[in-house]
């Protein structure tokens, strides 16, 4: 931590030119501190030095200091504004705290102040990454009776709240009002809304909107095609999502180990058990590795189709690069051999190594 800026009595610009640059360089610990010292000094510290040490604090992501300082700010005579309160709704969602966020619209609304669509824009995301998305969905009914004017990033907002809860409704309704404020969607907000579809097994609606997508010429990215594969997979629509890993290939997107172990992931759920093995294969080819959760995926989708042999290469794979398989995945294994498929070739998974009992 940089050294805090002393004297006997800190001057106004001292303390402007200190707090803004460690807020800037991240140092929200030497911010308060400058802020206390110069408040014992009785030196004047006005409330955008206070609002600036709670921006700082959050995006240290330490939101109880940016709500106690928002309370210091009250019993120092100095109310807090719609930015102080703004800092402090986005220290409470970079912290993960829906609730507080929401306690400090109340708060405005109390005080009588206007919550601006980037107070209201941060109290969504905090309701979206708290999986609440019920707030969310409330907080942007009240930006339409405050006539806010929703911008693109509202609209991200939102989408990315719906999406994060698996309402894709709801997430398809935003879509649709964006396109009727006559405002585009962009990349992320389509990947948003395709990653929501998929949550829900609606596959024909994620393809619908690759479909919006390619059509206002926007080029899907890997995240894109990785929400639409999982769209397919979840909805066992094997074909779907195999077209779609050609459509990556042929759009020369690099598909990385999250890519893949959706693709194998929707091989499984679809019964794709040689799909899946293609696809290791060609991690392989790729100089990628493949990871627990990969070799997991291969060797349940090799055993809910009977293919013993292929699920304990698979295992003897995992283990020679000293990884070591789900439960699930060994238990459906273990399944598959101990009901007699491969008892007449000799080979037995050990009960111990997945836990199942007689």
């Amino acid at each position: 931590m940089p050294g805090i800026i002393r004297g006997s009595r800190p001057g106004v610009v001292s303390i402007d030119v200190a707090i803004n640059q460690y807020k800037r360089t991240g140092y929200w610990e030497a911010a308060l501190q400058l802020l206390r010292e110069a408040s014992h000094a009785r030196a004047k510290v006005g409330r955008g030095h206070y609002t600036t040490v709670v921006t700082a604090c959050g995006q240290g992501k330490h939101w109880q200091q940016a709500l106690s300082l928002l309370s210091v700010m009250g019993e120092a005579e100095l109310e807090p504004d719609v930015i102080s309160y703004s800092a402090g709704i986005s220290a409470c969602k970079k912290g993960g705290q829906w609730r507080h966020a929401l306690s400090l619209l109340d708060d405005m609304r109390s005080a009588r102040l206007a919550p601006t669509v980037l107070t209201y824009s941060a109290g969504i995301s905090a309701c979206g990454n708290g999986g609440q998305w019920q707030q969310a969905q409330s907080l942007i009914v009240d930006m339409r009776e405050a006539r806010l004017e929703i911008d693109v990033q509202g609209y991200s907002i939102g989408v990315s709240a719906c999406e994060k809860c698996g309402q894709w409704q709801h997430a398809l309704s935003l879509l649709g009002e964006m396109k009727d404020a006559t405002l585009e969607p962009d990349v992320i907000l389509y990947s948003a809304g395709i990653s929501a579809c998929g949550k829900g097994e609606q596959w024909q609606h994620a393809l619908s909107l690759l479909d919006d997508m390619r059509s206002a010429r926007l080029a899907p990215t890997v995240l894109t095609y990785s929400a639409g594969i999982s769209a397919c997979g979840n909805g066992g629509q094997w074909q779907q999502a195999q077209s779609l890993f050609v459509d990556m290939r042929e759009a020369r997107l690099e598909v990385d180990v999250q890519g893949y172990s959706i693709g194998v992931s929707a091989c499984e759920k679809c019964g794709q058990w040689q799909h899946a093995l293609s696809l290791l294969g060609e991690m392989k080819d790729a100089t990628l590795e493949p990871d627990v959760i990969l070799y997991s995926a291969g060797i349940s989708a090799c055993a809910v189709c009977e293919q013993w042999q292929q699920a304990l290469i698979l295992l003897s794979d995992m283990r020679n690069a000293k990884l070591e398989p789900n439960v699930i995945s060994l238990q459906r294994l273990y399944q598959c051999v101990w009901e007699g498929r491969a008892v007449a070739a000799g080979i037995v998974v050990a009960r111990g190594d997945v836990g199942v009992e007689d």
